[in-house]
């Protein structure tokens, strides 16, 4: 199976475009876990394994954003690996790493992100060059979500400024992930950010089948309305982003995860109008 064939069928089986965003920061996890674990390893791990199981009925996709497996040290990517198993295999597993490398450095980097962990997409990071995506584009198993336009505030520093005559860089990324996508197995998508709707479907005209990340959602204060009228016109599937609004709604209740899988069910629900698209 494709990625883009997992990709539609993931999106189908759960009538979601939501992708739920694993950010297991320590300082956040509810108390109860905090009381009922010692190692940060262990909270981290009962923490993640809980958010999947209360809301994977309500999203396609799961996101996990490295740095907060990272950040517990030796022991972090052995958490992850953990947590990646407990994934049921019809979900979309994106390793949120946002790398950029050549050579036999990026080479490592799949070996490590599609080899060990057989996640189904990456983000990476284009600005050292176009070169940096050549490794990981030879398995048609597999997407990558290339850093186009992105949701925070610094993103005017580079991808919103006019280069190589496109009025924003973001532009011109998305013009050659278009260009490259006939030469590449693995699909090339785009990372766009739900706080720069306005200027999105500028960019997305340029990539129009291209599967689409998009963070920004919930917490960031992304508009979906904003968002579903950016991608009126767009053919590529969106995986919609949420974390922190839902990971954290139960806060430190007893029953926290039933507020979390009550966020899911919330947020399907708004995405709906962007889900009928493609389904």
């Amino acid at each position: 199976m494709t990625f883009l064939q997992k990709l539609k069928k993931s999106v189908l089986r759960a009538g979601s475009v939501l992708c739920v965003g694993l950010d297991p920061n320590l300082d956040l996890l509810p108390q109860p876990i905090k009381g009922q674990f010692n190692t940060p390893e262990e909270q981290v791990v009962y923490f993640c394994k809980l958010v999947v199981d209360y809301t994977s009925e309500y999203c396609a996709a799961f996101k996990l954003n490295l740095a907060f497996f990272e950040a517990l040290g030796s022991n972090g990517l052995s958490v992850l690996e953990e947590v990646i198993s407990h994934i049921p295999d019809d979900k979309i597993i994106v390793a949120d790493a946002k790398r950029g490398d050549i050579s036999s450095t990026a080479e490592h980097y799949r070996k490590a992100f599609w080899g060990k962990f057989n996640v189904d997409a990456i983000t990476l990071n284009p600005l050292m060059g176009f070169d940096t995506l050549e490794a990981f584009s030879k398995d048609d198993t597999k997407g990558i979500y290339v850093l186009t336009l992105t949701s925070n505030t610094g993103a005017a520093d580079f991808l919103k400024r006019p280069f190589f005559g496109f009025d924003m860089m973001s532009q011109f990324i998305a013009d050659q992930l278009y260009k490259r996508s006939s030469g590449s197995r693995s699909h090339l998508g785009m990372v766009i950010g739900a706080t720069q709707a306005e200027e999105a479907e500028s960019v997305l005209s340029h990539h129009p089948n291209g599967a689409l990340l998009i963070p920004g959602i919930g917490a960031q204060g992304g508009s979906i309305s904003e968002l579903a009228k950016a991608l009126k016109d767009h053919k590529g599937i969106p995986l919609i982003n949420s974390s922190r609004g839902i990971i954290y709604a139960g806060k430190d209740e007893g029953d926290w995860p039933e507020y979390v899988a009550d966020a899911a069910k919330s947020m399907k629900q708004k995405l709906n109008q962007i889900t009928q698209q493609y389904v």
